[in-house]
């Protein structure tokens, strides 16, 4: 299995996933300010020209999501759950994540890091406060829901909270509000003790070519 990836916010969970699980994947990566991903080459592999891609053999899978799902699936890890409770439960989150929580914390992620980081103007002041003042309320449920749990759904943790958590590593420099959300915050403490989720990105010995 290849994962072509970049060091932004969703390569960022699928690579989590992939040392988190030990999955036998060789590391890709994908330089987006190169245009590599606009290349036809990599457009052979995802039309859509975005990382992350997992190939396996001639298997082609984008989207982080799925691609945490398949590697769960492919190591036979509880990390997507295998009884039907639980997994609706992480389909659940994962849904609420991609309109609400993710979706407001993104744009913000947007605006303070990737405009930053690709010299692509200044945040827009507008779309920031909007995004905080939307993301709020989602924020609030999330925290509510985390009083008194450690994971999202049941003991331990899932692709759930890989997924809803993608932008809290960028919180300060995005200007996630965290702090005012403890429940939160102390959940993604608890993520940052997972070495895989602090550090990643594979080092540089391990990556393969595009």
């Amino acid at each position: 299995m290849k994962l072509y990836f970049s060091d932004t916010m969703n390569p960022r969970k699928a690579c989590a996933a992939a040392r988190y699980l030990d999955a036998p994947v060789t590391f890709v990566p994908v330089d987006l300010g190169k245009g590599e991903h606009k290349r036809p080459e990599f457009l052979a592999i995802n039309p859509n020209g975005k990382v992350p891609v997992l190939t396996d053999g001639e298997f082609r899978l984008w989207e982080a999501n799925a691609i945490m799902a398949y590697l769960a699936r492919k190591t036979g890890s509880d990390f997507l759950p295998t009884d039907d409770a639980r997994l609706i439960e992480v389909m659940r989150w994962l849904s609420w994540d991609a309109d609400h929580f993710s979706s407001h914390a993104g744009t913000l992620y947007f605006e303070h890091v990737i405009k930053a980081k690709f010299a692509i103007g200044a945040p827009d002041r507008a779309a920031v406060e909007e995004a905080t003042t939307r993301l709020r309320p989602f924020a609030a449920v999330l925290d509510d829901h985390l009083a008194g749990r450690a994971w999202l759904v049941g003991d331990a943790p899932t692709i759930a909270d890989f997924a809803v958590a993608a932008t809290l590593p960028y919180a300060e420099e995005a200007r996630i509000p965290l702090g005012d959300y403890p429940a939160v915050a102390r959940w993604h403490d608890r993520l940052n003790a997972i070495d895989a989720w602090r550090e990643p990105y594979p080092s540089e010995r391990v990556f393969a070519t595009v």
